[in-house]
């Protein structure tokens, strides 16, 4: 059951001697299930094609038949190596269609941050940790997950889960802090500080690392430009383009951080601009702990807050006793309003907008459509992965084999948010 194979191999010039061969679709070296058909003229990368899709989950057409809430839970499983970012981009959307964007309260505002900037350090790590396992850097992957297990350790004391997290809300966030979050997180920072090191140790000046990677996966700013690369790949050719600072969401411009860059165009320049970007991730999150106030985490509005009284008991599950003993024992009207709120979900006035955020890999945008009712008429979700992984010609034509994959790894595409 070949599938497109005849085509592929008629495809290959005739009396030539050139192989056509399938590089994926399985997990190890092409970062994910990605195939590439190359075709080769011996070791040299004549001509590749990327084949994506063998990930698709349709998850955008599922959260047609959800409640604007309940898609929150829909999309934060798209690219799971960032799902605060497809979280945030989606209830920004929302609360742009409700008009609700100036009521959402400081403190969750402050902890959306927060914990996109820990999501990004976390998705750098594997980017870094996954790209060292592709080419035989055993140490830096174990060193990669070590500190992404921490961080994951963070996310799962604050929202319940270590992926997936569902933590975002139209209106605010689900549940404020647990007690301890704070110290937690600070400790947390002390560590990766004293860790973020060792990958430049290991790696800036490395002969090895630099011999496979430097000057290979190469795309300048025109190839860019031209592809609508965003993200590391972009910064990496010297343009300074983060929307962070160009289109500023969630009071970023308030945060005193940078934007690093490079000029290599290469794989080596998007390992170290990733490792910039985390210290920069680093700082933002110590500011926001600075600016942690007393005080609401939903808007004020209860005909759109869901219940965020949340919280996490001895088992990882469970809401605050006290909202229960008031809705179940105190007021018929709250149990009732609870109850339609829950099943049947807020209306949202019909219209359509479209809102970016900067995730780890670029620009990953939604453009969200209500038609008036309790359900997203359609949500599109615009995928950094799905539109970077159109370099991979570009980069790797007229090269090696063994260098599509440090190429590749370089973009750092997630399947799951390409597919969807």
């Amino acid at each position: 059951m070949g599938g497109d194979w005849d085509e592929v191999t008629e495809a290959a010039a005739v009396g030539e001697e050139r192989i056509v061969v399938n590089m994926g679709p399985q997990h190890p070296s092409t970062h994910g299930v990605l195939r590439l058909i190359l075709e080769l003229d011996g070791e040299t990368v004549v001509e590749v094609r990327p084949g994506v899709g063998y990930l698709h989950t349709g998850i955008e057409k599922n959260m047609e038949y959800r409640t604007w809430t309940q898609g929150v839970t829909f999309v934060t499983r798209m690219d799971y190596l960032s799902p605060f970012f497809n979280e945030a981009a989606y209830v920004l959307g929302v609360e742009k269609l409700l008009d609700v964007e100036g009521q959402i309260p400081d403190r969750a505002t402050v902890l959306r941050v927060m914990l996109m900037e820990l999501n990004r350090i976390s998705s750098h790590l594997v980017a870094i940790a996954t790209a060292g396992m592709e080419i035989g850097a055993l140490t830096i992957m174990t060193n990669g997950f070590r500190e992404r297990e921490r961080t994951l350790d963070v996310f799962e004391l604050i929202t319940g889960l270590r992926m997936n997290h569902g933590y975002f809300r139209p209106g605010g966030v689900a549940q404020d802090l647990p007690p301890g979050a704070v110290e937690a997180v600070r400790e947390y920072l002390r560590w990766m500080w004293d860790h973020i090191g060792s990958y430049e140790a290991m790696f800036n000046e490395n002969a090895i690392f630099k011999g496979r990677t430097v000057g290979v996966g190469y795309l300048d700013l025109a190839g860019c430009m031209a592809l609508g690369i965003t993200g590391p790949m972009l910064r990496c050719t010297g343009l300074p383009w983060d929307l962070r600072k160009s289109q500023p969401y969630c009071g970023y411009e308030t945060y005193d951080f940078d934007v690093p860059t490079r000029d290599s165009c290469d794989a080596y320049g998007r390992y170290r601009l990733r490792v910039d970007e985390m210290k920069e991730s680093l700082k933002i999150v110590e500011q926001c702990l600075d600016r942690l106030e007393p005080g609401p985490i939903m808007v004020g509005d209860k005909k759109i807050a869901w219940p965020a009284q949340l919280a996490i008991g001895s088992d990882g599950m469970g809401n605050s006793l006290d909202y229960i003993r008031h809705i179940m024992g105190e007021s018929m009207e709250a149990l009732i309003h609870h109850f339609k709120l829950v099943t049947e979900g807020f209306r949202v006035p019909a219209g359509e907008v479209y809102v970016p955020v900067e995730s780890p890999r670029g620009e990953l945008g939604a453009h969200v459509v209500s038609d008036g009712g309790t359900r997203p008429w359609r949500v599109h979700v615009r995928d950094p992965s799905f539109n970077n992984l159109q370099a991979v010609p570009a980069m790797c034509e007229g090269g090696m084999i063994a260098d599509v994959i440090v190429a590749v790894a370089s973009i750092d595409p997630v399947m799951g948010g390409c597919d969807r």
